[in-house]
């Protein structure tokens, strides 16, 4: 039983996390204002540094910046795992607030590292999330109202969904019925693309479906795009992402956080992140000019900036590919 001493504690605690809560959001907003006239830009991180948190970033304390072959600039971040089976090290997961919105885009380029291996499951490793305002800003992805992924499976892209939370809400579960304990729906690219260890462009784009509350229906409308190095792979606009239940549903968290379940990494390996933007437009690979050199928008000030690309980076093809049905 807890005293009145511990229950003003936990008040405290409770009150504290709000307050945070609410003072990253804040400093979310005035980033992201200098970036709003630059194709809809919500956030970029170039990860230059080790300095995310000075920068709107919460919830992490370690981050590994590699000086070595970024995509552009001077670092990208790096995630790897040290052994056989083995948990997450050398950097920390870490959140972002930004601007509510229905629809949301996601633009990074990941690198693996040579001799990469998958799970050896139809699922693992994730890497990136959206969540929503129906949850706090510290809410685990794994169960919460709506959660999507943006993730590298078995070589091929997945966008994924699950809303395990809502498994006692009026009008249930969207994203398909509860399988030990967990529950979702996946839409992976039709080719496997992630087979080498080159830097490559990945997109995502997802919109919430139409809800009428007073009636108390919704329309399979959502929208669920991915491209790969500029090339369309995934294409699904008959999507339902949330009931009636959540009229007033927007995203306005992003999570990065590379994980392979316990016994899942098949042995030492590392993967490397850059050049990643949220925007309410799709933001698009970059465009090379010059020798190698590209211009490249920046989220504090929304200056433009001249970068020199890696040599050898994969380049968009240019190619519109067929959807994924």
């Amino acid at each position: 039983m807890i005293g009145k001493a511990g229950g003003r504690s936990a008040v405290r605690m409770i009150v504290a996390r709000w307050a945070t809560a609410a003072l990253l959001a804040m400093l979310t907003l005035a980033y992201g204002q200098a970036a709003d006239s630059v194709r809809g830009i919500l956030f970029s991180e170039s990860f230059d540094d080790g300095n995310l948190l000075q920068r709107g970033w919460y919830d992490g304390s370690k981050f590994t910046i590699a000086e070595k072959d970024p995509y552009a600039g001077r670092g990208s971040i790096e995630y790897g795992w040290i052994e056989k089976g083995g948990r997450q090290v050398v950097s920390s997961a870490v959140r972002r607030l930004f601007t509510p919105t229905g629809t949301v885009y996601l633009r990074f380029y990941i690198r693996l590292s040579p001799g990469w291996g998958w799970s050896g499951q139809n699922y693992h490793p994730h890497l990136a999330n959206f969540l929503t305002t129906e949850n706090d800003p510290y809410r685990g992805p794994a169960a919460s109202h709506l959660t999507l992924y943006v993730e590298p499976v078995a070589g091929k892209l997945r966008l994924g969904t699950q809303d395990i939370q809502n498994k006692d809400a009026p009008h249930g579960l969207t994203q398909g019925p509860l399988r030990g304990g967990y529950n979702g729906q996946a839409f992976d690219s039709a080719d496997k693309l992630f087979n080498d260890d080159k830097w490559h462009c990945v997109e995502a784009m997802f919109k919430l479906n139409t809800v009428d509350a007073a009636k108390g229906t919704w329309k399979a409308d959502g929208i669920v795009r991915g491209w790969f190095d500029g090339r369309l792979v995934v294409d699904r606009t008959d999507v339902v992402l949330r009931s009636a239940d959540f009229p007033n549903m927007k995203f306005n968290q992003f999570l990065l956080a590379p994980y392979f379940g316990v016994g899942l990494v098949p042995h030492a390996q590392r993967l490397w992140i850059d050049e990643l933007a949220v925007g309410t437009e799709r933001i698009g690979p970059y465009q090379a000019s010059g020798q190698g050199a590209q211009s490249r928008a920046t989220a504090d000030g929304a200056r433009m900036t001249r970068v020199r690309l890696r040599p050898g980076a994969a380049r968009p093809p240019g190619a519109t590919g067929s959807p994924l049905t």
